[in-house]
């Protein structure tokens, strides 16, 4: 078994006497005696684990320099040795106590008991490194095409990606808001043969429809008021690479047929010109609606629809990834606090079983800002379900009625089953097993709409 790296932080006075006692079990102990030569060991060597000796509860400037060693080294394990009258239990409310609190795994008391200070060091020491998943580099988590994750849902995903990057037609991505559309989209694109070419990206929902067409298509200097100068559109812009329409159920009626007439001419005119300009480019669409229910509400064209969706891709829900909550969990946390001297250090075991409980209504995206406040905002060395305001969360959604639960399955299974057998009414109602007396009657509770 190899040595473990330890380093005691002590005054000069204590001489080798607990390296001693340490050297013979598998510790490789290193021994500072100010902050300068305790900076010196943390350059050359890396450290789980290491013993904070303080000599008396009068140690002002010891204890001042241990402070400032603790926090600038927050990801070792702290064990602190200090005498028994300075300890929590006889003095809680002591600088002593409020720093073990703050930034001490354990504490023991001097003079040490050697079979107390092994056990207390090996458990520091243990819990860092199996904690250490978490500090990775991000490129060492299971991932394809640049996305985390290793789940059924996700691997189908991937098999399915790996196929699309080969062709070039039109593809619709669709799925829940944070799921990672985008993502998805890119990596479409650097896997295809227009990898080399531009990936221009235009979410459809964030112009007024006063705006987006000269965003699409760019317009001639003069074309209106305020245009001083030739204005190249995205489309153009992505000339013989991938056009990326974010959130395209959201293009306004009038747009999508501009949309549909250059899909189909593959050629675009700027506003206020006459020229008409040959586009070479592979359209990627996503949308977080179902556009096939938009197109039977007249809210999105039958005709645009079909030309977007040569190909269609669907990105799972969080909910639907179980074995990779905890993963993307871990990386969020490496993101965000690698390099900084957060006191949060990993997660509660608490928390890892509610993350997998709750079920994530904005999917990666929630669980992304979640765990970015919770490590910002944390006071504890592991973080709680209350920082990650899992507690709140996960009640606001266990909280559901019965009735309120059986309604949600009942409309589901209506709306699903009515697409299914285009609104054929006597068709549905036998699939579901009831009359069509009682399907008209669940309709009307239940406010569904019936057009085909």
């Amino acid at each position: 078994m190899p040595k473990r790296n330890l380093i005691i932080f002590q005054p000069s006075k204590f001489g080798n006497e607990i390296r001693d006692q340490l050297t013979g079990h598998q510790w490789a102990v290193y021994v500072a005696n100010d902050l300068k030569q305790a900076s010196e060991l943390f350059n050359r060597y890396t450290f789980y684990a290491g013993l904070c000796v303080l000599g008396t509860c009068e140690s002002s400037l010891h204890l001042a320099q241990i402070n400032r060693l603790v926090q600038a080294h927050s990801q070792c394990n702290w064990v602190m040795g200090l005498p028994k009258e300075c300890t929590p239990d006889i003095n809680p409310n002591s600088v002593e106590s409020k720093l073990i609190a703050d930034y001490c795994y354990d504490y023991i008391t001097i003079p040490v008991d050697t079979e107390r200070l092994l056990f207390s060091l090996g458990h520091a020491h243990g819990m860092n490194e199996i904690s250490q998943p978490y500090l990775q580099t991000i490129d060492s988590y299971p991932s394809s095409y640049g996305i985390i994750g290793s789940s059924p849902a996700m691997t189908n995903l991937f098999s399915h990606l790996h196929k699309v990057a080969k062709e070039d037609c039109a593809v619709l991505i669709e799925g829940e808001t944070g799921t990672g559309k985008e993502l998805v989209a890119n990596a479409i694109h650097k896997h295809s043969r227009r990898f080399e070419n531009p990936f221009v990206a235009i979410n459809c929902g964030a112009y007024p429809k006063e705006l987006i067409q000269s965003e699409l298509f760019g317009y001639e200097k003069g074309a209106f008021t305020g245009a001083q100068q030739r204005r190249v559109g995205l489309i153009e812009s992505a000339q013989g690479g991938t056009l990326f329409l974010d959130e395209v159920g959201d293009l306004p009626l009038e747009q999508q047929v501009n949309l549909l007439r250059f899909l189909e001419e593959r050629m675009i005119e700027r506003i206020g010109g006459t020229a008409k300009i040959p586009i070479d480019v592979r359209i990627i669409a996503a949308t977080n609606v179902d556009l096939k229910d938009a197109v039977l509400k007249k809210e999105f064209r039958e005709d645009l629809y079909y030309r977007l969706r040569v190909l269609q891709m669907k990105t799972p829900p969080l909910r639907s990834r179980d074995d990779d909550v905890e993963l993307l969990a871990g990386y969020f946390f490496n993101k965000f606090s690698s390099g900084q001297r957060y006191k949060a250090k990993g997660f509660h075991t608490d928390s890892l079983y509610m993350m997998k409980k709750y079920d994530w209504p904005g999917n990666v995206r929630e669980m992304m800002n979640c765990v970015r406040h919770a490590v910002v905002m944390s006071e504890n060395r592991l973080l709680t379900p209350t920082d990650l305001g899992l507690d709140r969360r996960y009640k606001d959604r266990v909280l559901q009625t019965l009735d309120e639960a059986r309604s949600l399955a009942d409309k589901e299974a209506i709306v699903t089953c009515l697409r299914h057998t285009n609104y054929n009414m006597s068709r549905a109602a036998e699939s579901l097993g009831i009359s069509r007396v009682s399907l008209y009657r669940l309709i009307e509770k239940y406010e569904l709409s019936m057009s085909a």
